[in-house]
């Protein structure tokens, strides 16, 4: 990578394809009907733009040119068939707690902030499922549904809507339980890039009826239309949670641990690896005092007997493999304390380097291979002399990778871009993912091609093109067309 990674975010080019930036003219009618109609709820000025377009990597800043704050599906669709009419870029927004450049808006255009849509449309207790617009996250969904009974077990870690959950398909700490996005979503109701609504899938939990549109769209990254409305599958609040931790002297062997326990059958609910250097960066950012080697975070759902049990053995598991220190609890404030750790990860780990911006990236292999990876990828950065804590949800082989970069220095930059190219190399070769939950984006679109093969790349393209012909869908993002 070149310095030019730190060139200002207005002085840059948008990237060469047949996608062409929309003149000057477009731009302003385009913004104009929207002020027209939407008043103070669509806003030019800069500070918004370009926090519509903020990137936690080392992406480039390119902010669209304007942003809309719609209430309902129906809005949705007047703007997206203004734009449309002038092959207008459309960007969907939730949070911006995306890693992969998905909310940049290279070629300009209109990014659609979901936060004013955020009610829950229908909870039905009785068939364990609910419908949401997009703009509400995770936690404002739990915290409706406490007195129900039920929850949405998906937890990404950072607060996400689930909109922005379902178009990244996002997974987390509880994927290794309850599956990811693409398993919890039952359906859809999507603007299309011609303003049309799309209903895709129902509340019946198993259909055989035409294609699976629904999982289509869930990780589509808003490159084949909007979503403005999602039903999600939620799960019984567990009677009982046992939740601890273990210590043990190196990667490969809390990995082994955590093969040991998935290959079992132990039905662990989280299982969750910090390595060394994570560990001193939550001590200082978390005030805690946990051994400053690999650790592994576990929890298991249940009875009070069965989590207790479940927990023993795994226990059990983890002294076979080394580990030390082993306790659990069924406490819900100690659990939480911890846990909340685990989620402050990132802050935790600028701490580790004052002044140095973090580089996250995940990788996901399987479960076999994930001890090997691993030791490989921290032999790596041995070698490479970085500071790169990692951390990973270990229990379905995915982990992540946060070097810890000073921007103004070409040559680091230069020497974290080959090193996080070497991570995705070496998860592809042991027939893992480039991304097990950040998604493509236009950070990772280089490596769909060796991961997947250029006919299904084609393939890809075909829909894109066929769904989206003027390509007005976030472009730039997964496949260039």
């Amino acid at each position: 990578m070149s310095a030019s990674v730190i060139t200002p975010p207005e002085t840059r080019a948008a990237p060469a394809g047949a996608r062409a930036r929309p003149d000057a003219a477009a731009v302003s009618r385009v913004v104009a009907e929207l002020q027209k109609r939407f008043g103070n709820r669509a806003v030019t000025s800069l500070a918004v733009r370009e926090q519509h377009a903020h990137t936690t990597t080392w992406l480039p800043v390119q902010p669209p040119d304007v942003v809309v704050y719609p209430q309902g599906t129906e809005e949705v669709v007047e703007i997206v068939r203004l734009c449309a009419t002038e092959r207008m870029p459309v960007i969907a927004f939730g949070v911006g707690t995306s890693l992969e450049g998905h909310l940049n808006a290279p070629f300009g255009g209109v990014s659609i902030d979901m936060s004013q849509m955020k009610a829950v449309v229908a909870v039905h207790a009785e068939d364990l499922d609910v419908v949401v617009q997009p703009g509400i996250t995770r936690k404002e969904l739990n915290e409706y549904l406490r007195d129900t009974g039920l929850f949405f077990p998906i937890d990404p870690g950072a607060d996400a809507t689930i909109g922005g959950m379902a178009a990244t398909r996002a997974s987390g700490t509880n994927a290794v339980r309850y599956g990811t996005m693409k398993d919890n979503v039952l359906a859809l109701k999507v603007v299309s890039p011609q303003g049309e609504v799309i209903k895709a899938g129902s509340r019946a939990k198993k259909s055989s009826a035409g294609y699976d549109l629904t999982r289509l769209f869930v990780g589509s990254e808003g490159t084949l239309g909007v979503i403005t409305e999602i039903t999600l599958r939620l799960s019984g609040i567990p009677e009982a949670i046992s939740g601890g931790i273990c210590s043990f002297p190196s990667v490969k062997a809390a990995c082994d641990a955590v093969i040991l326990t998935i290959q079992c059958g132990l039905p662990v609910a989280r299982i969750e690896l910090l390595d060394e250097v994570q560990i001193r960066g939550i001590n200082a950012y978390s005030k805690l005092s946990l051994p400053e080697t690999p650790l592994l975070l576990f929890e298991f759902h249940g009875t009070e007997a069965g989590v207790k049990e479940q927990a023993e053995r795994f226990g059990e598991f983890a002294a076979e493999c080394g580990g030390t220190g082993f306790r659990f609890s069924t406490d819900p404030e100690e659990r939480s304390k911890l846990w909340q750790a685990r989620h402050d990860v990132y802050w935790a780990s600028l701490g580790l380097r004052p002044g140095a911006k973090g580089v996250a990236s995940d990788v996901c292999v399987p479960i076999s291979r994930l001890a090997e990876c691993l030791a490989e990828t921290k032999e790596d950065i041995e070698r490479s002399g970085l500071v790169a804590p990692i951390a990973g949800h270990v229990g379905d082989g995915n982990f992540h990778v946060m070097p810890l970069v000073m921007m103004d220095d070409p040559a680091e930059i230069e020497k974290t871009e080959a090193f996080m190219h070497r991570l995705v190399e070496r998860a592809m070769r042991m027939e893992g993912t480039c991304t097990g939950e950040h998604g493509v984006g236009s950070g990772k679109m280089k490596y769909l091609k060796a991961e997947h093969g250029e006919p299904a790349l084609a393939m890809m393209r075909l829909l894109k093109r066929s769904i989206d012909p003027d390509d007005i869908m976030n472009p730039g993002k997964i496949v260039a067309v």
